[in-house]
């Protein structure tokens, strides 16, 4: 009951201290673009500048072959591999704190933009929905942060065009064993102990670790097994992105896989899915849907 109390008497206080911070921040400057310019993308999975250069997540646009990527801290980098893995830790860490606090005060994340380049330097900005405010309220952000908050709140995630050509310019290497996330679809590699706990079979192929959109909508569900993309075997999860990237625009992808003892066929549109929290706010369950790795 106390605690309770407490809750009630302080959130309004914290609440008012975050707006009158955020009114600040938003002061501090204005989105560079408007957002009706910005493309949506989507998180796909992190990789690394060059060879072993910094950290970068890979943002996968709707409909073609481009990936943009932006370079992030190692710190950010674990919290957006965590969030795709559905790695939850035993007690909150920063990103994941953050979304609590949003989440506890019922205000709403909607968008990440990354929208400006200066000084060789990537801005971000937050976009917050408040109950009783008519404007949204839009905070001045690290990308790095930004990006990693949207995987934990389900906020969407929009670049502009300047931001976009720029980061063309960044070589960048993925990952082959990590985890990867296109098309509402989350996979990794499958472990044998993986395969006989879940039942798979032997074909080649990747796990599928979580479901989201309209691939969630036609049945697929975590514990599938992908067999292929476009009639072609993804050999990892990096594999899978790049099959995707390889479908036609005006095509959709075609995927098939295994799951619960039959094989499936799939169409899926390449369009960026909307994108479903992954942080410990999911609303309708305190446990996340997916398989935890």
């Amino acid at each position: 009951m106390l605690r309770s109390l407490l809750r009630r008497l302080l959130a309004p206080l914290l609440l008012g201290l975050i707006l009158s911070t955020a009114a600040a921040q938003a002061l501090a400057r204005d989105l560079a673009v408007e957002p009706a310019e910005m493309i949506e993308v989507e998180i796909a999975t992190v990789g690394v500048a060059g060879a072993m250069g910094p950290p970068v997540v890979l943002l996968r646009e709707p409909g073609g072959e481009d990936v943009i990527p932006i370079f992030i801290g190692p710190n950010e980098a674990d919290a957006i591999l965590r969030a795709l893995r559905g790695d939850r830790p035993r007690r909150p860490l920063t990103h994941e704190l953050l979304n609590d606090v949003l989440d506890g005060l019922e205000v709403r994340l909607a968008r990440v933009y990354v929208d400006a380049l200066q000084d060789n330097t990537f801005l971000g900005m937050l976009e917050l929905e408040v109950e009783g405010r008519d404007e949204p309220v839009r905070i001045d952000s690290r990308p790095s942060d930004a990006l990693a908050l949207a995987l934990q709140a389900g906020a969407t995630i929009h670049v502009a065009p300047e931001v976009r050509e720029a980061a063309r310019q960044i070589e960048y290497e993925g990952l082959e064993d990590s985890v990867v996330a296109a098309l509402g679809i989350t996979v990794t590699r499958v472990s044998d102990d993986l395969r006989d706990a879940l039942g798979l079979p032997d074909d080649e192929g990747l796990l599928v670790s979580d479901v989201s959109g309209t691939a969630e909508e036609a049945g697929m569900a975590p514990g599938a097994l992908l067999l292929a993309v476009n009639d072609e075997v993804p050999a990892s999860p990096m594999g899978f992105l790049e099959l995707v990237r390889d479908t036609p625009a005006d095509e959709e992808a075609q995927l098939r896989y295994w799951q619960e003892g039959e094989v499936h066929e799939l169409s899926l549109s390449t369009d960026v899915p909307t994108p479903r929290p992954r942080g410990r706010g999911a609303p309708g369950s305190d446990e996340e849907p997916g398989i935890r790795l």
